[in-house]
């Protein structure tokens, strides 16, 4: 990066990642499509590698950006929480599509669907169980990270260590639970547009719980090595906005698909 410049904003050095990270994508939802047609997982195998290294090497070099070089100022930490919470937003709209499509199929179902919800033939989960088991998981994994973030600005390092440790076991618990889950299932993601609302609904959550916990597990190994300090911490901050939106989500999850519309 150079050493003038003569504007207010952050420019980043160049990159490779973000054309690796979209070669990764497209390999994967092309190798999804294949997996689908052809029943070969080859290709989105070799998708999720590509985007597994891109990621590695991608925020290594975000962490030497913000630990070492010195470059994540408080205008640039402005502009990156502008950027998190933009990101947030879409999400919630990107949920926001199954939602709509939940209730407007269950409020008012046509012939088709035996005019009742669940259709007939679908026996849906007991929502007092594994469902609401998840529920709590889920809650206590936001109290953990809460407990987390509040002893990293207290500078507490032990405690911020084991907060996040809670958080990622209840994160894997969580989708240990849904994969159990969904081996169980008495329906399929065929079985009319209940299983698939339910599937696609559900499934794109427990993705982003995913991708929550690798969150907070690269958040954890970076609290290792004393990347953070109590002022200067936005990945961190990050992540635990990110499993809050999780969190939330499933909230709404719980309530609408297992417990309303069972």
């Amino acid at each position: 990066m150079s050493t003038q410049s003569n504007h207010p904003f952050h420019l980043v050095d160049y990159s490779p990642w973000p054309l690796t990270g979209a070669i990764g994508a497209m390999t994967t939802v092309s190798g999804l499509i294949k997996w689908f047609h052809q029943y070969d997982i080859s290709l989105f195998v070799l998708g999720n590698i590509i985007t597994i290294l891109t990621m590695y090497q991608w925020w290594r070099d975000i962490s030497r950006e913000g630990t070492f070089q010195g470059l994540h100022t408080y205008p640039v930490t402005i502009g990156l929480r502008w950027g998190m919470i933009l990101f947030i937003v879409s999400e919630v709209f990107f949920f926001i599509s199954f939602f709509w499509a939940f209730f407007h199929s269950s409020l008012s179902p046509t012939v088709d669907l035996g005019m009742m919800w669940p259709p007939a033939g679908i026996i849906p989960f007991n929502p007092f169980q594994i469902p609401l088991l998840n529920t709590t998981i889920l809650l206590a994994s936001g109290v953990t990270v809460t407990w987390a973030h509040h002893s990293l600005m207290g500078g507490n390092h032990s405690q911020t260590s084991q907060g996040l440790f809670f958080t990622m076991i209840l994160g894997i618990y969580f989708t240990v639970l849904q994969a159990y889950e969904y081996i169980e299932a008495p329906f399929t993601i065929a079985d009319a547009v209940y299983g698939s609302t339910f599937f696609m609904a559900t499934g794109f959550h427990g993705i982003h719980v995913l991708i929550g916990t690798t969150f907070l597990s690269v958040c954890l190994f970076r609290h290792l090595n004393y990347h953070f300090s109590k002022n200067h911490h936005f990945g961190f901050e990050a992540a635990a906005w990110y499993w809050h939106f999780v969190d939330i989500v499933w909230l709404f999850l719980y309530a609408s698909l297992y417990w309303w519309g069972s």
